[in-house]
């Protein structure tokens, strides 16, 4: 009886632990869902992206419920001051000792550029929603770093169509000389030329440049009838605004931003930028949608959100919803239920996530509105048309991405 009671005992003991080691190991793998959102706090793109960014994400992760697989999901941030050592090293310490499952926003192309490959070699995620250059998806794609809002193929496209059809066909290239600019501008080259236009000149400018005075006297000597800036951020404004005081409109030089973003036409003011047409993926007052999501945004940022910033919030409220849906944060689970589902939220309807990591969805061409059809602050733009997102963006059959050719 006594070595009944023993082994009843000993039992008892061993089931204990056994369910010790098994509640230790559940909430030892139950780590919580971290995203981080890499960007420029006070440089040439803050505006743009910048504390807005940052908020975008909190919103995100608000409107899905705060968290996901029973964990509270948790956000840091940091600025990568435009250096590459900086954004990669941050990056690297996120992915490897801080336990960030996914990297958003990173405006700067070849910061994004440097992180794609971190995240593709430690099997992570990254978001782009700043960042431009069409590498990301095509020759430098790896399928880990998504490219979210917009890219050097959907800003060329359009713009150098409906400019050429206008007769300003003689272009002008104006270039920030890094790789969003360098893509960029050979986007241009192509489209120009198979739209029947025809590029007379490009100079390409640091990046931090201010003075534009040189380079437009230099397109002006070209006989360009149309000056693309291909810069973003601080050094189009700076552009635009010295093209205004030049008086090259009166000369009948059309300035076109092939990157414009909503802060910019603020900075710059409609008097300036009256009449400018470009594409957009995302405009503030497109509909009682929008308006609710930026009248939430402007009360925490004191602005409307721009594109980028859209951007950061759909991206990051696309990865929770894969999270959710694959219940597990495991990354090619997650990568798959992200092309599976559909990108469905304030910035995108009815967008998908392709096999080289872009993801499609409609734009619009934009034309920004005089002072006196301005109805109430931020009320900036015409929407003249849509374009469908099979049209915006570089269909699969042309992507140079190994990764399409599986599909």
């Amino acid at each position: 009886m006594a070595k009944n009671q023993g082994m009843g005992t000993l039992s008892r003991i061993l089931a204990a632990a056994a369910m010790s080691s098994f509640i230790m190991t559940g909430q030892a793998s139950a780590e919580p869902v971290k995203l981080g959102v890499l960007t420029d706090m006070a440089g040439p793109f803050a505006d743009l992206s910048g504390k807005g960014s940052v908020e975008a994400a909190r919103l995100a992760i608000e409107d899905f419920g705060g968290e996901v697989l029973g964990e509270k999901i948790e956000l840091v941030f940091a600025d990568h001051q435009q250096k590459p050592e900086i954004g990669l090293n941050v990056a690297r310490k996120w992915l490897e000792q801080e336990h960030v499952d996914v990297i958003l926003d990173v405006p700067n192309s070849g910061i994004a550029l440097a992180v794609s490959n971190l995240v593709k070699q430690l099997n992570k995620i990254a978001i782009y929603a700043s960042a431009a250059t069409d590498r990301l998806t095509e020759d430098s794609c790896n399928g880990h770093g998504l490219h979210w809002t917009f890219d050097t193929y959907s800003q060329t496209h359009g713009a150098a169509r409906a400019m050429i059809e206008k007769g300003f066909n003689k272009w002008f290239l104006l270039v920030a000389d890094y790789a969003y600019g360098h893509s960029m501008e050979q986007a241009m080259r192509d489209a120009v030329t198979a739209n029947g236009g025809k590029i007379v000149g490009s100079v390409r400018h640091p990046l931090a440049t201010l003075d534009f005075s040189s380079y437009l006297l230099q397109a002006q000597g070209t006989g360009a009838n149309i000056i693309g800036l291909a810069s973003g951020g601080d050094a189009t404004v700076n552009a635009i605004k010295q093209g205004r005081e030049f008086g090259l409109d009166k000369m009948g030089i059309r300035l076109t931003s092939l990157l414009t973003f909503i802060t910019d036409v603020h900075s710059v003011g409609l008097d300036a930028m009256q009449g400018v047409q470009f594409v957009v993926p995302f405009y503030w007052d497109m509909d009682d949608q929008t308006r609710a999501f930026s009248k939430r945004f402007e009360e925490r940022v004191g602005k409307k959100p721009g594109e980028a910033q859209a951007g950061v919030y759909s991206g990051a409220l696309h990865y929770l919803k894969a999270v959710k849906a694959a219940g597990t944060k495991d990354t090619e689970k997650v990568l798959a239920k992200m092309q599976e589902l559909p990108v469905e939220d304030v910035f995108s309807r009815h967008g998908k996530l392709l096999a080289n990591g872009r993801m499609v969805h409609d734009m619009f061409l934009v034309s920004v509105k005089k002072p006196s059809e301005s109805k109430y602050p931020w009320d900036y733009y015409q929407i003249v048309s849509t374009i469908p997102a099979d049209k915006a963006f570089r269909p699969l059959s042309e992507s140079a991405c190994p990764l399409t050719k599986k599909k």
